[in-house]
């Protein structure tokens, strides 16, 4: 059978790290099998975040990849206040950790560059893309954002082209998504950034969204909107765990550590205070839980959330790994015997599925998560009964649930997860998008 081209557009592409490069990387690698041959559009020169060399090898070998250059203004930023590194991962200092200079950068950050500093790739990109897609008779195309600017290329190019089929991808939402509000809009840059989302819901053929709130949200808004998450790979996941519950020898003790862990960029607008205060209670009240228990990081730890841990009692129970290779960070899951997982706290990230959830589910370990209420991650945990949902002030139950799973890895007993988590693997999700794409 012959195989019908689909050009992606896509920002984050190896050797970019962190979950946001993972969607299109594991659906490229997927559709051949379902009569598609993805042809990758990607900036030749990005200013990435994070870096993950070991996606690389990820990428299928016989792919089209096709770069030109972009301009953006990163590194001038950077140069005049180095916390606009955070910027890059949609990342602010908040409250009374903002600087002027902060105030003043996400103040041009938000007006300045609408959707976002990505925007000068736009119009070179049509340009090039509309003869490029006329030549290789190519009539189907995917725009994967944030950066929200790449939808900017499928509007024009839908323009210019009528007939083409665009699929806009919204792996975050773009005025609902909860730093939006922090970036200072005035009137009439909100209202510029609504306009464009509009554009886009109302001239993109398919929206996707990554959780079945957003998918709502983009219909009630005008978009044909289908929700296909994010998953895990089989590939990636490399079995479950060889840690072993071994039950603690009361009588000498075990170095046998209960691990809770963290693994990604964790930010000062997802930190779960009321856990570490739990856990500061526990280490003080509880002898038995303070002789075993370790919190471990694996990944970028916004530095004044580990100020803030370091001046408590936990701090003597922290192992910091800082940023990790995808393959390892899947290791460090698989050692680990409950996975911590943070959402924003207000009502409108309720929608938000943070990607790694799903590697957290394909390693078996139960899952400890924080976020807004009726939130889509705790329909997921009760779905395949992996673990909890709590809301950021719920500070008793969750004490409850971490001394549960405490006295079961004691006795060798902590259950793992493997209930219903087939619909979430990455290939029967591109199989979602194959029927989609028909």
């Amino acid at each position: 059978m012959e195989q019908k081209k689909i050009l992606i557009i896509t920002y984050y592409w190896p050797p970019a790290g962190g979950p946001g490069v993972q969607r299109w990387l594991k659906f490229a690698k997927y559709l051949p099998e379902f009569g598609w041959k993805p042809v990758i559009y990607t900036p030749e020169n990005p200013s990435y975040p994070l870096l993950d060399d070991t996606l690389m090898k990820e990428i299928p070998e016989d792919i089209d990849i096709v770069r030109t250059k972009i301009w953006e203004p990163y590194q001038l930023a950077e140069k005049l206040n180095k916390s606009n590194k955070k910027f890059k991962a949609g990342q602010f200092d908040v409250g009374k950790n903002q600087s002027w200079k902060s105030r003043l950068s996400i103040w041009v950050r938000g007006n300045f560059f609408i959707p976002d500093a990505r925007v000068f790739w736009v119009k070179p990109s049509i340009g090039f893309l509309e003869k490029f897609l006329k030549e290789n008779g190519i009539d189907t195309i995917v725009t994967s954002g944030p950066p929200h600017s790449l939808h900017l290329i499928g509007l024009g190019l839908k323009e210019k082209l009528p007939g083409l089929r665009w699929i806009a991808d919204f792996r975050d939402p773009w005025t609902e998504i909860s730093y939006y509000k922090h970036l200072k809009l005035t009137k009439g840059s909100d209202k510029k950034h609504r306009q464009l989302e509009q554009a886009v819901f109302k001239n993109a053929d398919i929206t996707l969204a990554t959780s079945y709130t957003d998918a709502e949200n983009f219909r009630k808004a005008g978009a044909n909107a289908v929700c296909i998450t994010n998953g895990f790979d089989e590939t990636d996941a490399g079995g479950k765990t060889e840690k072993k519950n071994h039950e603690v020898n009361r009588t000498t003790g075990s170095e046998e550590s209960f691990v809770l862990s963290y693994i990604g960029v964790l930010e000062q607008l997802r930190n779960p205070e009321n856990l570490w205060k739990v856990l500061d209670e526990l280490v003080q009240e509880n002898p038995e839980f303070a002789a075993h228990f370790k919190v471990k990081f694996a990944g970028r730890i916004d530095d004044k959330i580990l100020q803030s841990i370091e001046n408590s009692g936990v701090r003597n129970h922290i192992q910091n790994l800082g940023y990790l290779s995808h393959g390892r960070a899947v290791e460090e899951m698989q050692t680990s015997d409950v996975l911590l997982i943070t959402n924003f706290p207000n009502e409108s990230s309720k929608g938000i599925i943070p990607g790694k959830i799903f590697e957290y589910l394909a390693s078996g370990k139960q899952i400890l998560s924080f976020g807004p209420d009726k939130a889509d991650v705790a329909k997921i945990l009760e779905e395949t009964a992996a673990g909890k949902h709590f809301s950021y002030n719920d500070s008793e139950a969750v004490k409850k649930f971490i001394l549960q799973k405490f006295e079961l890895w004691k006795q060798g007993n902590l259950l793992e997860n493997a209930h219903s988590i087939e619909k979430f693997s990455r290939k029967s999700l591109t199989k979602q998008l194959a029927e989609i794409l028909k």
